[in-house]
This record gives structure tokens, sequence and C-alpha cells, in this order.
């Protein structure tokens, strides 16, 4: 565990470049094998505006991404953090507690506040508004929002008191984890009902991106699904049941469009018109 926690603590960024693209090149053949719809959609056209904001995402996170470093090397100098006031405990445990908590903060928690505030809702709404979810919409968020996605991370990492190499840890598991719940793959039911025990699995996190309430308002974990369980908004849905959008933003040609997506945060908010 020493040793990985070294590698993440310096890891290059070539070899996170590696684990983006080699994560959506894997989930992209799995797709052609193993399809949970078959769309009929052209792919690469479908993944232009989605990688045009996984690029937008990689930007943003590498202009602040000092601000990270600067704040877990603060919590580790003070003894900051709710992993650091814990009473002693072996490598291993201390990396998980502090990845699951940085999964509550940084992704649950985040995620929870962006679809109850109005303002919020409205920029995360570009993520949403996938009519063809598969393994690109993982980072399909507006630059706006991935701002707000980095203040929650960067609270995150204050508030648990992370280590770098925990934080790297994290952010590398997280990344393959939202590329996984979004991959358009076709699990044996019976195992991705397993695995959503724990983990998010591609089916658990399909029915998030149902375009009607009450199922857009559920399923908002990233990595660990226990705290959709703990907190009472796991939701199930049959996933042959799955439409994917937002019903108050149905135009599927402007939810395609990199300029209409960047201006949709902008728009009057809309109520819901249908739920269930």
């Amino acid at each position: 565990m020493e040793s990985i926690i070294s590698y993440f603590e310096t890891i290059p960024s070539a070899h996170r470049s590696i684990i983006l693209v080699g994560g959506i090149t894997l989930f992209w053949v799995l797709e052609g094998i193993l399809p949970l719809q078959r769309f009929t959609y052209k792919k690469w056209r479908h993944a232009l505006p989605n990688l045009f904001f996984t690029l937008t995402t990689i930007i943003i996170n590498f202009l602040l991404a000092f601000l990270l470093l600067k704040t877990s090397d603060w919590t580790v100098v003070n003894n900051f953090g709710i992993i650091n006031w814990l009473p002693e405990m072996p490598l291993w445990l201390y990396v998980v507690a502090g990845v699951m908590l940085l999964d509550f903060f940084g992704a649950y928690l985040a995620h929870f506040t962006e679809h109850r505030v109005k303002p919020l809702w409205m920029v995360h709404l570009v993520h949403h508004t996938d009519h063809n979810v598969d393994t690109t919409t993982a980072n399909r968020h507006h630059p706006l929002e991935s701002v707000i996605r980095f203040t929650f991370t960067l609270m995150g990492v204050f508030i648990v008191g992370a280590p770098m190499g925990v934080v790297m840890l994290y952010q590398s598991l997280s990344l393959i984890a939202t590329q996984f719940g979004h991959a358009n793959i076709r699990l044996p039911k019976k195992v991705d009902a397993i695995i959503s025990y724990f983990l998010v699995s591609p089916d658990m996190h399909k029915v998030h991106h149902h375009y009607m309430l009450p199922y857009t308002d559920s399923n908002y974990g990233n990595i660990f699904s226990i705290w959709d369980r703990m907190f009472g908004t796991f939701m199930k849905l049959d996933r042959d049941s799955i439409i994917y959008g937002v019903d108050t933003f149905p135009d599927e040609v402007e939810n395609a469009s990199i300029k209409g997506l960047l201006k949709q945060p902008f728009h009057t908010y809309r109520n819901p018109t249908t739920k269930v």
C-alpha cells in the first residue's frame, strides 16, 4: 500500500492521461461487444460535444490543481481533518477511509446539491440532456460545473484531511468509476445487482439518467453506492424502461450542439412537466 500511495503522490500527467484515454477506450470497445441499448446514433458525432466538455474539464482541473496540493499539504502539516483525528489505524484502512470520505464530499454531496439548488441544477443540466448515454457522457460537464465540482472536491480534501497520494488515488478511481457507470454495457442483471450493493453499477446509474422525476433525483453516487442507500436516495428502475434526457429540455438537436449546451445554464428555470 505504501508503494501505491507513493506512486499516486507524484503520478505523472502522462499516466493520468493514460487512465482517462484507456478507460474511455476500454468501455467504448465493451459497448460494441455488450451493448445495453443499440443506439442508432453516429457514435463519433455523438462523442464530439462530450469530448469537448471532457477537455474543458481537464483544463480547469489542471489550472486549479495547485489549490488541491496546497490544501492537502496544509492538512497534513497541521494534522487537520477527519481521517487524521480518527484513532490510529493500518495504512490500508486509512486509505480506504480517505477515498470513501472524498467520494462522499466530492461526488455524492456535490451531485445531491446540484439537484436541489435551482441555479446549480441549470448548470448540471448539460450532463443530463444527453439522449444517448454512453461512456463519453461521463465527463460531459459545463465548464461552470467543473468549477463547482472542483470546489466540492477542495472542500472534501480540507474536511477529510487527505494527503495528496490519497487525493490522486481517489481522483483516478473516480474517473474510472464514472466511465464505468455511464458505459452503455449490459451486464447480467444479477451481477449488476451484486455490484450495486457497494459500488455504483451501470444499471444503477442509468436510473439517474431517466428523463422523469423522481428517478432523476436518485442514485447520486459515483464510486460507492452506500451513500445512496444510507441517505435514502437509492432507487430501482428496469433498465429496459429507461429513457435518457430531461423532460423539460427535449430538443435533441440543441442538446447535441456545443454552442447550445454552453448556453443551456442561462435559460430560465423550467419546472418538471412530468412526474411519476
